[in-house]
């Protein structure tokens, strides 16, 4: 079985910020299988205009890394996710990061590592118990 990794929106803006990204390399291992919510398309949407100005490839070339690296994401619509996880991932991200309530929610959904760049999240989440991130330095 392959493990389940839940990837937080910060992920891909750094997989789209360089033509060679090792968090694309690590998307491309198929020992590991992607998931988000669709919340992600939203926030990718939202931040076009930084994603693009921070990058270093043409628009056009973004556009296309973006297609390959959402290929490989399994996209899962937040109403799958039970009203139990929902509840639990608020009162953990509550007073850290109200907006990644639906990816550490799916993290639970799916019994999935998180992986995030966030470390404001992470230390937020490890105080209230929620330890289950992906360690993509085993990948490095």
């Amino acid at each position: 079985m392959k493990a389940r990794v839940i990837v937080d929106t910060n992920i891909i803006f750094k997989a789209l910020r360089s033509q060679y990204s090792k968090y694309r390399d690590i998307l491309d291992k198929s020992e590991l299988e992607f998931y988000s919510p669709n919340f992600l398309i939203a926030e990718i949407f939202k931040h076009k205009e930084r994603i693009i100005k921070a990058s270093k490839a043409e628009e056009e070339e973004i556009y296309e890394l973006l297609e390959k690296t959402l290929q490989r994401i399994n996209f899962i619509n937040e109403e799958f996710i039970s009203l139990g996880n929902l509840i639990h991932a608020y009162k953990l991200c509550a007073d850290v990061d109200e907006k990644d309530t639906v990816f550490v929610a799916l993290s639970l959904e799916l019994d999935a590592a998180l992986w995030t760049k966030d470390e404001t999240l992470k230390s937020g989440l490890v105080a209230k118990g929620f330890d289950n991130f992906f360690d993509e330095n085993v990948y490095f």
